[in-house]
């Protein structure tokens, strides 16, 4: 039995230009059944005219009945729905699964072993094919972007499902990579823009790459004959190491010289403690600017709000800090502007953002 195909969607699931790509994996099985997983968007009132959009799509442009899944949440299904949604997934030989919210499906679909179940579909040669939000949770892990556009929570991963590994890949999966709509801002990369991402990818061991996928554009992979071919209407890419290859729209890469592009260990810097000392030896540490100075900042800003002893006038490092921030913004430096701002809050320093500018106060 050969082994089936993962196909990553960049956007544009149900788009007129996806009509071949589905065709043409569609056409490399027979007797087809296919499901639309309705999870990523389980959470959204209007889940019956979505899954009502995806079923139309496959009737009428690929002349394919899909069936629905059904299984939204995990709390709400007994457990012999959640057993009926995983036989449902074992039978199946086309899986898909598109838009919404990758942090909802990954808390509805890793409970109930839906990477188990994907692994057999393609085991017995059946294609998973996934887009835009669904394609985030393909790999080892998963970036949750609503959480970190929209809400501002701190870039950070969850767990993915994994089912690249069965194609020996050891990434995370980016969507909408060329993404524009922010016209003023960056938008790129699924909306996290090029510093989020950065970030993200930072906090990645060495060896894990990253596949990102451009919209209206397919990265297919052929698990038995382990390549990757790119097509739709743009490119994909392989970023590992601080390197990126792009996998150009109409060509086929063997998978072998991806996950032979190692990538160069990262350098281990411990994390030094500074241990306390006196005002004027913290202050050298802080106008060093090296690995300790926020920490040291930490501590001289709390000397500052203590008394006793140890207590110094704060007026003068607090409004340094403050200068150092704005300048850190002004620069786009919003990662050091917020360890900044966080050193002083930690430290009993109330810090306000005015149209004027930043006032701060002393909390009681």
């Amino acid at each position: 039995m050969n082994k089936g195909t993962i196909a990553i969607l960049g956007s544009g699931e149900t788009a007129p230009g996806m009509v071949k790509v589905h065709r043409e994996l569609l056409g490399s099985i027979s007797d087809v059944h296919a499901i639309a997983l309705e999870a990523p968007f389980g959470f959204q009132e209007n889940v019956p005219q979505l899954t009502e959009k995806i079923v139309d799509y496959f009737q009428k442009s690929l002349h394919v009945a899909i069936e629905p899944s059904t299984f939204t949440s995990f709390e709400r299904a007994s457990e012999l729905e959640r057993e009926s949604f995983r036989q449902l997934v074992r039978s199946a030989n086309y899986v898909f699964a598109g838009p919404g919210s990758p942090s909802y499906a990954m808390r509805q679909w890793g409970p109930v072993g839906l990477a188990g179940e994907l692994r057999h579909v393609l085991d017995l040669g059946g294609v998973v094919c996934f887009s835009s939000a669904a394609a985030l949770t393909l790999g080892a892990f998963t970036a949750p972007i609503y959480e970190i556009y929209k809400v501002g929570e701190p870039p950070c991963w969850i767990p993915g499902l994994n089912v690249l590994e069965t194609a020996g890949l050891n990434c995370a999966v980016i969507p909408h990579f060329d993404n524009a709509e922010g016209g003023n801002h960056d938008t790129r990369f699924c909306y996290l823009g090029e510093t989020r991402l950065l970030l993200l990818e930072s906090q990645l061991d060495a060896g894990i790459g990253t596949l990102g996928v451009d919209e209206h554009t397919a990265a297919i992979i052929d698990i038995e004959a382990d390549i990757i071919t790119v097509m739709g209407k743009s490119n994909a890419y392989w970023r590992i190491g601080g390197n990126q290859r792009t996998l150009e729209n109409g060509t086929t890469t063997a998978l072998s010289e991806i996950r032979n592009a190692a990538a160069p260990p990262k350098e281990h810097v411990p994390i030094v403690e500074v241990k306390p000392s006196s005002p004027e030896q913290l202050g050298e540490v802080v106008a060093s600017g090296g690995p300790d100075s926020l920490s040291a900042l930490a501590q001289l800003v709390a000397m500052a709000t203590t008394g006793g002893t140890d207590f110094i006038d704060p007026t003068i490092i607090v409004e340094g800090v403050l200068d150092a921030r704005k300048k850190a913004r002004e620069a786009g430096q919003y990662q050091l502007a917020d360890d900044l701002r966080n050193a002083l809050v930690a430290s009993g320093i109330e810090v306000k953002d005015t149209p004027a500018g930043a006032t701060w106060s002393l909390t009681s």
